[in-house]
Formats: structure tokens, C-alpha cells, sequence
């Protein structure tokens, strides 16, 4: 048996799921998120716990089982507490702002970097003086937040040597000792 898989999901009260024809919707205070199921793992809603089992043992209906879990999983806590996460620029001259959606990076390089983000996302920017710019996302959906910090961070990745670029907030980067360190 996955362990995951086996796990019962509570229902929070103010979260209503409905399960039709293998699409699970998830309405919740922060908004409301859909998945469509494999029609071979089977989904049960009774008394505000949700239980997903598969037919067999087979490889891939043990894969299924608790990737479907954790994905359901993942909609119920969206839907109720929502995601946040903390992008911090690290380096001289590195700046952000936004005007509603669009995010205006300023890297390092000749021009601004754009980003238009999707409209599940609420995003705020803060510059404080002698502090890095911080980016923070908010979203219902686990999936969408971490697709969109992946896109910022891969703009600027964090460098070992001098530890310049996006990062998460509390992220530990490795670093590196120069060439001046073998002498």
C-alpha cells in the first residue's frame, strides 16, 4: 500500500468537494481549484474525509494513488489556508516593483526584465533600505505558485561564489571558495 496514499484527507469546515464523473472541484474561502482523476483510482467523500484506493497493485495504479492524494491534498489546504512564497534579490543594483500583475525585475542586465502573472496570484514587492527586495506570492493553487517562483528564479539563479541572485527566503545557497583559496 502507498503510504501516502492511504492517508484520509480532512475536509475543513468552509470547503466544499464535489466529485463527478472523475473531477474533483474544491471550493474553498480562497478560491476553488478542479483535477481530473484517472478513471482507475476510485475517490470517496464521506463525512468530511476524503479516501482515494486503487484496483490493484499494479506499478502505475500504486503511483497514481498517491499522486492523486497529495494533489487533492494540496487543493483542500489551497482552497482553505492558500500558499505563500518569499523570493529575495540578492546583489548590488537589484531592484523590483509591480504595477498590478506585472512584475519589473531589474537584474543586472542592459534591460528590464517583464513578467506578466497569471491573475490567481497575488503578488506584493518590498524594498526596504539596507535590505534585499523581496517578492511575495500568494495563490490557492500549490502547482501555479511554484511554476511561477521556478520562472522568476531562473532569470538570475543564486551563484556560489558570491551568492548573487534569486533565492528562496531562508534558503541555504553552498558556497564556494574562490581560486585565491588553493594558495
Amino acid at each position: 500500500m502507498s503510504r501516502i496514499g492511504k492517508l484520509p484527507i480532512q475536509v475543513p469546515a468552509g470547503v466544499t468537494v464535489t466529485i463527478k464523473d472523475n473531477v474533483v472541484k474544491v471550493k474553498g474561502p480562497k478560491g476553488e481549484l478542479s483535477q481530473e482523476v484517472n478513471p482507475d483510482i476510485a475517490i470517496k467523500l464521506e463525512d468530511g474525509v476524503i479516501e482515494v484506493s486503487r484496483p490493484t497493485d499494479e506499478r502505475n495504479h500504486r503511483a497514481l494513488h498517491g499522486l492523486y492524494r497529495s494533489l487533492i491534498n494540496n487543493m483542500v489546504i489551497g482552497v482553505s489556508e492558500g500558499y505563500q512564497k518569499e523570493l529575495e534579490l540578492v546583489g548590488v543594483g537589484y531592484r523590483v516593483s509591480n504595477a498590478g500583475q506585472l512584475l519589473d525585475l531589474s537584474l543586472g542586465y542592459t534591460h528590464n526584465i517583464y513578467l506578466m502573472l497569471p491573475p490567481e496570484i497575488k503578488v506584493e514587492t518590498k524594498s526596504e533600505r539596507n535590505k534585499n527586495p523581496l517578492i511575495i506570492l500568494e495563490s490557492a493553487d500549490k502547482q501555479l505558485i511554484g511554476q511561477v517562483c521556478a520562472k522568476i528564479r531562473s532569470f538570475r539563479k543564486p551563484e556560489p561564489y558570491k551568492g548573487k541572485g534569486i533565492k528562496f527566503v531562508g534558503e541555504v545557497i553552498r558556497r564556494k571558495s574562490g581560486k585565491s583559496a588553493g594558495k
